[in-house]
């Protein structure tokens, strides 16, 4: 530490603290981690060591560059570069509910999900993205940051359990006691997209027993309708509850509306070497596109490639799966010898960058085709439905109508026939009664006539 001044500390939490300082041969500012390892074991502070060797030699414009790191006094300290512009989660509560805007959002997730490319292809897992760990420049380029110091954190039983990510951003499987895995960090980057778009948690409660099931549900307020159904729709895939069913960050910068603003944020240089496709299987001289490492931190970062992937001691789960060609033959198996593709991989040809570049771009332009061709799809499919639920709610109302046609006849042919029935009885009661008149004087006469003759 005698080779900085402590200007003040800006941060302090389960790892330990944050602390602003002034470097005296630079003069220029940074930020370092300090972490109490005092408790851990021999083994446990050499495996830190070299963990932390290997996130230093990550060179990427929207990591956060880890400077060095050395010990003192029962703390392990990591220094790294200072972003002026603070972290995410401050300029969001900056807004006071004042929407940010689509463009700004997908700027600030187009380069989130390229540092996060750049970790996961090299099997690391971030373990704790949330809109504190990333941070602002002065000229406002993000920058992720402190990715591994959970991993770092997780050699010490009492930092296990608290170094499973803010509570926010737990992914179900997590909630669920099950392990951890790069799909775990794709749900915490929807949190943070979602956190950008509302100004608010996704997942939001009262207490840790509701919250873990609100998330376990899946179930969020839904994002305003201001915002595009590319996003959206992203949203919602980011939020999927099987991990399976969620993207990878390679897919996610794969769509079409996010391919575009890839370039506004990386040289064609880094273009062709970010999206070639090559898997860095160890690290080393050829690594990283900065720097050579000297020889010693050669030792430190190769060694530890294979513990980097290692489950963490409650949560983690190994990347790397081991193929079966790895395993050893009989020596009196005589099959083909087949190249094992991890152990011997075929020569790729090498393309001039803008060959290369000019090949990416003509396949995001197909994509876009399909992507449209789909869209048309799917509104020619909306517009079906539309008509036929049309057709269903007029032929119901034209049903009714007539339902009530001929329940009104019926009332009509009613009432009308019961009058009738009137009419007809006053009719018959005018014509009978000078016929029972003319038939009473008829046998009166006869009866007395009757009696008058002899017998």
């Amino acid at each position: 530490m005698e080779k900085y001044i402590k200007v003040q500390k800006i941060g302090e939490g389960s790892f330990g603290k944050a602390i602003l300082v002034k470097s005296k041969e630079n003069g220029k500012q940074y930020v370092i981690k300090e972490i109490s390892i005092s408790k851990m074991s021999n083994k446990e502070r050499e495996e830190s060591r070299r963990e932390v060797a290997v996130l230093a030699n990550m060179k990427h414009p929207n990591i956060v560059l880890y400077r060095e790191s050395f010990e003192e006094k029962g703390c392990l300290y990591i220094v790294m570069d200072y972003c002026e512009g603070g972290d995410l989660f401050k300029k969001i509560n900056a807004q006071k509910g004042i929407l940010f805007s689509e463009d700004q959002i997908m700027d600030w997730f187009v380069q989130i999900c390229l540092a996060l490319k750049h970790v996961h292809e090299r099997k690391i897992l971030h373990r704790d993205i949330k809109s504190q760990n990333i941070f602002l420049t002065k000229d406002g380029t993000i920058q992720l940051g402190d990715f591994g110091i959970a991993r770092v954190l997780n050699s010490t039983v009492e930092l296990a359990r608290t170094c499973i990510g803010t509570p926010y951003y737990l992914s179900p499987e997590i909630c669920q006691n099950k392990p951890y895995n790069n799909k775990s960090d794709i749900w915490a980057l929807g949190c943070v997209l979602y956190e950008m778009c509302t100004l608010k948690h996704a997942f939001e409660a009262g207490n840790m027993k509701n919250l873990v099931l609100k998330i376990i549900s899946g179930s969020f307020p839904p994002v305003s309708m201001h915002y595009s159904y590319d996003l959206r729709n992203l949203l919602s895939q980011l939020f999927k509850r099987n991990p399976r069913d969620r993207p990878s960050v390679n897919s996610i910068l794969e769509k079409n509306f996010i391919a575009k603003r890839v370039e506004k944020f990386l040289t064609p240089q880094l273009i062709a070497e970010e999206f070639s496709h090559k898997v860095f299987q160890k690290f080393g001289a050829h690594a990283a596109p900065g720097k050579r490492p000297a020889q010693g931190q050669i030792l430190a970062s190769a060694a530890p490639a294979q513990k980097i992937t290692k489950p963490a001691a409650k949560y983690g789960v190994p990347l790397i799966i081991k193929k079966s060609c790895d395993a050893p033959k009989r020596y009196y198996e005589k099959k083909p010898l087949v190249k094992c593709r991890q152990a011997y991989p075929t020569p790729v040809k090498k393309m001039h960058p803008g060959e290369e570049r000019r090949k990416m771009f003509e396949e995001a332009a197909k994509k876009k085709r399909l992507d449209l061709l789909e869209k048309e799809k799917r509104q020619r499919d909306q517009i079906s439905l539309l008509k036929a639920e049309q057709m269903r709610r007029l032929e119901k109302e034209r049903m009714e109508r007539i339902n009530r046609a001929r329940e009104q006849g019926w009332r009509n042919v009613l009432s009308s026939g019961g009058s009738g029935e009137v009419k007809v009885g006053s009719r018959i009661r005018n014509v009978a009664q000078p016929v029972l008149s003319l038939l009473v004087i008829f046998l009166g006469t006869f009866f007395f006539w009757k009696r008058q003759m002899p017998v």
